[in-house]
C-alpha cells in the first residue's frame, strides 16, 4: 500500500471507529452530521500517521482487545480523544447482525457505539499497570501448569499402585522417598520420567516465587495496593490485581456499581414491578472476580473465630444460606468496601458500622398544598 499522504478531508472528521487487528486496521470516519467521510483499511505501521492528520480532540474509538491500550496511549499523545469500548457493547450496533461480521462493519459499529451519550468506556491503562498485570497473568499460567504437573505425577504413580494422599504437601513429602524405594514396582524408565516431572515441579515453584516477590514489592511500594491489602480476606495477590486492573476507582460512582462491574450482582429478569433475581452475572474481569471470591471463601470458613461486625454478619449468612452464597455475598461486600476505602482515602476499620444517610423529604410549596 502507498504512503499516507496529507488529506484535507480528514479535517472534517469528528469521530472515528477503528477495528484493530494484527496487520491491518480498518477505520470508519464520520463528520459532524454523521455522514461517512472514509472507510478504509490501513497497514499497522501507517495507522498513527493517518491519525496524526485528524483534528485535535477528534474522538477515536476502538474495541477492547489485545493492543487497544497501547494504541490509545499513542493517540492521547497526539492530542486525540481515544476511547476503548467493551466488545459486548459494540455488537448491538452492527446493522448487519451476526451474519455480516467483517472489518468494515465492525469499524462502523464501533463508530456508532462511540456516539451514544450513555456508552460505558474502558479507562486507558498505563504501561506500569499493564506491566503488573503481566506478572499476574504469568503467575496464573504457572499455577495452572504446576497443578497439571502434580496431577500428572499422581497419575503416573497410580499406574504402579502408589497412591498418595490428595495434598500437595503430602506428595512433596514422600515423592523423593518413593523414587528411591527399590521395593516398589516402578521401573527404571518410569523413575527417570517421574524425576523429570519432579524437576519441572521445582522449576514452576521457582517461577511462582519470583512472581510472588514482584507482587509483594508492588503492595509494599504502592499506596493503594497497601491499603487494599488491609481488608479482611484480601491478601497481596488480590490487592495488587485489583489496583493494577482498576487504576482509578473514582470512575465508579458508588460501590454498588463497582460490584456490578465485577459481575458480583444477581441477574435480573424483572417486569411489571416484579423483581426476579438469579445467579450472579459473572461480567467483568474473571481473574479479579475469582480472586475476591476465593479470598471470601477462606474468610467465611473462619468467620466464627472473629468478633468484628463483618465476620458476625457473614457467619449468620452462612448458617442461613450456605457457605457458597455467603462467600459471593462477602466478595461483593469487599468490593464495595474497596471502593469506599480507595475513593474516600480512609483506612479500613473492621469494626466500622456504616449508617445510611437519612432521607430528606423535599419541602412542599405552600401554594401547592390543597385547601
Amino acid at each position: 500500500m502507498s504512503e499516507i499522504t496529507p488529506n484535507n478531508g480528514n479535517r472534517s472528521i469528528v469521530r472515528v471507529g477503528a477495528d484493530l487487528a494484527k496487520r491491518v486496521i480498518q477505520v470508519h470516519a464520520v463528520d459532524t452530521a454523521g455522514k461517512l467521510v472514509t472507510n478504509r483499511s490501513l497497514p499497522r505501521d501507517k495507522f498513527v500517521d493517518w491519525c496524526a492528520q485528524l483534528p485535535a480532540g477528534c474522538l477515536v474509538a476502538m474495541e477492547a482487545c489485545s493492543g487497544a491500550h497501547h494504541w490509545a496511549r499513542k493517540l492521547v499523545v497526539l492530542g486525540l480523544d481515544a476511547r476503548i469500548i467493551p466488545g459486548q457493547l459494540v455488537s448491538p450496533y452492527r446493522l448487519q447482525g451476526k451474519t455480516g461480521k467483517n472489518d468494515a462493519n465492525d469499524a462502523a459499529a464501533i463508530c456508532e457505539a462511540a456516539s451514544r451519550p450513555t456508552m460505558h468506556f474502558v479507562p486507558i491503562k498505563t504501561a506500569s499497570q499493564q506491566g503488573m498485570l503481566c506478572v499476574h497473568r504469568l503467575r496464573e499460567g504457572f499455577k495452572q501448569e504446576r497443578t497439571a504437573c502434580i496431577n500428572r505425577i499422581r497419575g503416573l504413580l497410580a499406574e504402579f499402585g502408589i497412591v498418595v494422599a490428595q495434598s500437595t504437601r503430602a506428595l512433596r513429602a514422600v515423592l523423593s522417598e518413593v523414587l528411591e524405594d527399590g521395593s516398589n514396582e516402578l521401573s527404571g524408565l518410569a523413575r527417570l520420567a517421574i524425576e523429570r516431572a519432579q524437576d519441572q515441579w521445582r522449576e514452576l515453584d521457582e517461577h511462582m516465587d519470583w512472581c510472588d516477590k514482584r507482587i509483594a514489592a508492588h503492595v509494599h511500594d504502592d499506596t493503594q495496593a497497601h491499603t487494599a491489602a488491609q481488608l479482611l480476606g484480601v491478601g497481596p495477590v488480590t490487592a495488587s490485581a485489583t489496583v493494577a486492573t482498576v487504576g482509578d476507582f473514582k470512575q465508579f460512582k458508588n460501590g454498588s456499581q463497582f460490584g456490578a462491574w465485577l459481575g458480583l450482582t444477581p441477574k435480573q429478569n424483572s417486569s411489571g414491578g416484579k423483581n426476579n433475581l438469579g445467579a450472579i452475572t459473572k461480567r467483568g474481569d474473571v481473574y479479579l472476580r475469582t480472586l475476591l471470591i476465593q479470598a471470601a471463601r477462606s474468610m467465611v470458613l473462619t468467620a466464627h473465630k472473629r468478633d468484628d461486625p463483618i465476620s458476625q454478619w457473614v457467619f449468620k449468612l452462612r448458617e442461613r444460606s450456605g457457605w457458597q452464597k455467603a462467600a459471593v455475598a462477602l466478595a461483593n461486600k469487599n468490593a464495595r468496601i474497596l471502593w469506599a476505602v480507595m475513593t474516600k482515602g480512609e483506612a479500613f476499620d473492621a469494626h466500622h458500622v456504616s449508617v445510611k444517610p437519612a432521607m430528606v423529604m423535599p419541602a412542599v410549596p405552600v401554594e401547592s398544598v390543597p385547601v
